[in-house]
């Protein structure tokens, strides 16, 4: 463990920077939308762009860093995202600020795709696990600590903006300072989609279905809370507790998944996620009142963290169950066809979920999160009728961020090996 932050420390300090500016401008921008009285639809929309972006940028980024190198294309995008925020601060409306969620998006896949080859580079096949585990706890702990700024000042102003391209600056300062050599990057093929539904249909088409809930749930839930009349204080405490209590649920739900069929995993994690946002519909209650008049939040609380719970580690669950199906020297071309096709329906994850807020009130929100995991769940039941389960000695659940690129993908320690890393000198 030492080893890995000895080699990594530089890389590790410069992520959580820029993730603790990553979930606070998600919930920034959320909170300033509902200030500033965008429409939900266009709120959905404006929210959208950023897994454009990111989409376009995982397709296009390996061939940028190949040509340019590691170290240059880390600054300039996180320059890019740096000044990006601040752009959103002058120019307040909502196709503005889609297009620079694009440029943001663009720039955040490039530097979790750098990222994720650094990792690879100073990974050995004894110690992937750790280091993937480290890497994820540090981009959802940061992300959860990050929504908290939102109490550094009012959303109106435009001081959380320049925070906000201070702390993407900062970010820089480690990974350019430091005197290890920077990885060689080796491209990573994905399966195409058809071959990827030949394997697994249920994991292609529930990375489709779960990237449409994923992108709304951590785009929308600060614009429901502010919709709510939820204090600047809640609205980061809810977010908080989402990212926390599904990083966290990831290992104990993986571990049963390894015991019991995959599938029947799934199942009750999809249609339990559904029941609980179906409970937090209903203890949401007279909580929009002023204090002193409205109920406690206490129990939306209880079912916003249950839901979590059963719902993040649904695409590690998808990825696990999908690798049961192939041998190992798929594992890793199989996992960048399913982050494809997460970003297949992460594009419209926000702007479908706000036109049905637009529609039926901001209950819509949870409404639409009930109908993609039932029907993640129904296509899993009814693939369980088709196809038999299979003991693949090979396959194991092994817990991976939802922003994993298709090179994060060789973290797996599950996939085929990889070399020892180079000596540094």
């Amino acid at each position: 463990m030492n080893k890995v932050f000895k080699n990594s420390w530089a890389l590790f300090l410069g992520m959580s920077a820029i993730m603790l500016a990553y979930g606070y401008q998600n919930a920034l921008l959320g909170v300033r939308a509902v200030i500033e009285e965008f429409s939900l639809a266009s709120t959905g929309f404006m929210m959208s762009g950023y897994f454009v972006g990111y989409f376009i940028g995982a397709r296009t980024v390996p061939s940028v860093i190949s040509g340019v190198g590691h170290i240059r294309v880390f600054a300039a995008f996180a320059s890019v995202a740096s000044l990006a925020i601040l752009v959103h601060s002058v120019f307040v409306n909502p196709l503005t600020w889609f297009l620079l969620r694009v440029i943001t998006g663009y720039s955040m896949v490039s530097i979790y795709t750098i990222a994720e080859s650094w990792l690879n580079d100073r990974s050995s096949n004894k110690n992937r696990g750790k280091v993937l585990s480290i890497y994820m706890i540090i981009l959802y702990g940061s992300m959860g600590t990050g929504m908290f700024l939102l109490n550094f000042s009012s959303p109106e102003n435009f001081q959380p903006f320049i925070l906000i391209s201070v702390l993407m600056s900062l970010a820089l300062l480690p990974i350019l300072l430091t005197k290890r050599k920077p990885p060689t990057f080796k491209k990573i093929k994905s399966m195409s989609l058809k071959e990827l539904y030949s394997s697994s249909p249920l994991g292609m088409v529930g990375s489709v279905l779960y990237g449409t809930i994923q992108s709304a749930l951590f785009t929308l839930l600060a614009v429901y809370a502010a919709s709510m009349n939820f204090s600047i204080f809640d609205i980061s405490l809810v977010t908080f507790m989402l990212a926390i209590s599904g990083a966290i649920s990831q290992y104990p739900v993986g571990y049963i998944s390894d015991k019991f069929d995959r599938r029947k995993v799934i199942i009750y994690s999809t249609f339990g996620a559904a029941l609980f946002a179906f409970f937090a519909i209903f203890s949401v209650g007279t909580m929009y009142l002023p204090d002193g008049l409205g109920s406690s939040k206490f129990w939306f609380y209880t079912f916003l963290i249950a839901f979590s719970v059963c719902s993040l580690p649904m695409f590690s669950l998808i990825l696990a169950h999908t690798n049961d199906f192939i041998t190992r020297d798929k594992f890793v071309a199989a996992g960048a066809g399913l982050q494809f096709a997460f970003g297949l329906g992460a594009i419209s994850g926000p702007f479908l979920c706000s036109l049905l807020m637009d529609l039926i009130g901001n209950n819509g929100f949870f409404v639409f999160l009930i109908i993609f995991h039932c029907l993640i769940g129904v296509f899993a039941v009814y693939r369980m009728k088709i196809r038999p389960s299979e003991e693949n000695p090979d396959s194991q659940f092994v817990a991976v961020p939802t922003t994993i690129t298709p090179v994060g993908m060789e973290l797996n320690p599950t996939t085929e090996p990889i070399e020892e890393p180079e000596k540094i000198k």
